[in-house]
């Protein structure tokens, strides 16, 4: 590829342009990314493709996503539905290594054995067979596919309708699944969403919850401890009901709160006991449904031990938020608002999705008032976005930069091409971007440890080149997106979900 610059916005901008393509994605470049990973390697060197990688970036991106996604020429409905595949790439004072490895889960080993699908898909994939076979089969398979932490010595693989699965964070082989030093009880559905306190009470902790819903949903809000002698310990546990069924994918949190958005949909449970359709598929928005934050004290905050409060929430549709943080009395959020719950039906193929048919994802910022029970809302930007997220060290507080995966177009919906970074408090922004045969994933930023430069750092992201064929590793400053490095991967990797960075002196 031919590569130039391109300046815009009132920061400088790094654009990745093919001259001698038109600009614009095609199908085919999107959809090819989608194939099994048929290779697991171990502490293999990664190739420098251009630039030079950061001396004093030291520590292991990890990360998580669908790695089989096709079995005996029956490929799963929804990419979500496929088996988790841990990847982590480690920096050594300027040395990359590689190694992945599948989550050997109870289904995944089974169906491995009989090279087909014996379970259904939460998301529509059906198993191998006739329709019947799918009929009121209603159990879950823990695909360990959605994001991935370490807490401790040990790796966490998560999904968030099953509990985790431990891994050694150097090998990659799977323990088994973890109850969290007895936190957890058998069969306990644990988020894939953990929010990560950098110190708001003294000591750095993991914030994490689990759901269980019907006509009246019930969350029960952990912390545990991620450093010293305790680190994996439950410190604080509550559980707080709400009426309505919930999905919950993710929620916030500041110094004083756990925030969560139960968004206005309904469920339907019959054409999923049927066979007919995965339980995700089985969602819809609740027309005229009034959407709720609900916001549940933290024990450790002013407000330990009171009850939980509930606020009328903007329409539209979130499974992410960016953060949280407090001034005076209102609490503040930042989340990515779709028009709707964004599905694919039962006879549409993932790979052949129009995307100006699906809603984009917006960035919003809701202040909730305590004292008046009123909420307004801010666009913050208007260009679809995903994998949002502000400095690790300001979770929880006012930040003033968020980085996130955007479409290279700047109104409506379209895959993933680009990386913005957006000054919360006056909008300006500037981007790098993968268009028009580049598309990016979640873009992870690490922070220079003993600076107090919010910005100081780097911006990781794999990206899937389509003109290669190749998956690739990008290194971006994180204060104006300048290109740092390029590492060719050894193996395709799908797109992806969810994954996390580690210093290497660090205990989580």
């Amino acid at each position: 590829m031919i590569y130039s610059l391109k300046f815009v916005d009132q920061f400088s901008t790094t654009s990745l342009i093919n001259k001698n393509k038109p600009e614009g994605f095609t199908q085919a470049n999107w959809s090819s990314a989608y194939c099994n990973v048929e290779e697991e390697c171990k502490n293999v060197k990664l190739k420098l493709i251009k630039g030079s990688i950061p001396q004093n970036l030291n520590g292991v991106l990890y990360r998580n996503g669908p790695g089989r996604l096709e079995r005996n020429e029956h490929w799963v409905h929804h990419p979500f539905d496929g088996d988790g595949m841990i990847v982590s790439i480690t920096f050594n004072n300027g040395d990359v290594s590689l190694s992945n490895r599948f989550v050997r889960t109870k289904e995944w080993e089974e169906e491995e054995k009989e090279g087909k699908f014996l379970y259904r898909g939460v998301f529509g994939t059906k198993k191998t067979g006739s329709k019947l076979s799918n009929a009121f089969d209603i159990r879950l398979k823990n695909i360990a596919n959605t994001n991935v932490i370490k807490l401790g010595d040990e790796l966490l693989a998560l999904w968030e309708a099953a509990g985790p699965h431990a891994l050694d964070p150097i090998t990659l082989e799977t323990k088994g699944l973890s109850n969290l030093n007895g936190a957890l009880k058998d069969k306990e559905a644990f988020s894939a969403h953990p929010r990560f306190d950098p110190g708001h009470h003294q000591e750095s902790r993991m914030v994490t919850f689990s759901v269980s819903t019907g006509p009246k949903s019930t969350i029960r809000l952990m912390e545990f401890a991620t450093q010293g002698a305790n680190v994996g310990d439950l410190l604080c546990d509550r559980k707080d009901s709400f009426n309505g069924f919930a999905f919950l994918h993710d929620f916030a949190i500041t110094p004083n709160w756990a925030i969560f958005l139960q968004n206005a949909i309904e469920f339907n449970p019959l054409p999923f006991l049927l066979g007919q359709k995965g339980a995700a598929q089985c969602l819809k928005s609740k027309q005229n449904g009034q959407a709720k934050f609900w916001l549940i004290p933290r024990d450790p905050g002013r407000f330990s031990k009171q009850p939980s409060k509930i606020f009328n929430a903007p329409n539209g549709f979130v499974f992410h938020h960016l953060n949280a943080f407090e001034a005076e009395n209102k609490v503040i959020i930042e989340s990515i608002f779709y028009q709707d719950f964004p599905s694919i039906g039962p006879e549409e193929d993932f790979r052949k999705i129009d995307f100006n048919k699906l809603p984009e994802g917006i960035l919003k910022r809701c202040t909730i008032d305590l004292l008046t029970n009123k909420i307004s809302e801010e666009v913050l930007s208007n260009q679809c976005c995903e994998f949002a997220m502000v400095n690790p060290k300001l979770q929880g507080k006012d930040a003033k930069y968020s980085w996130m995966a955007i479409a290279e177009k700047l109104t409506g919906n379209g895959p993933l091409q680009a990386i913005k970074k957006i000054n919360l408090l006056n909008k300006d922004s500037c981007r790098w971007s993968a268009a028009p045969r580049g598309f990016v994933g979640e873009p992870i930023m690490i922070p220079i440890k003993n600076s107090n430069i919010e910005d100081d750092g780097w911006v990781l992201t794999l990206i899937w080149n389509s003109e290669t064929k190749k998956t690739e590793l990008v290194i971006l400053k994180a204060n104006d997106l300048s290109h740092q490095a390029t590492l060719e991967i050894p193996i395709i990797i799908p797109y992806g979900l969810h994954g996390s960075w580690v210093n290497s002196d660090s205990r989580y």
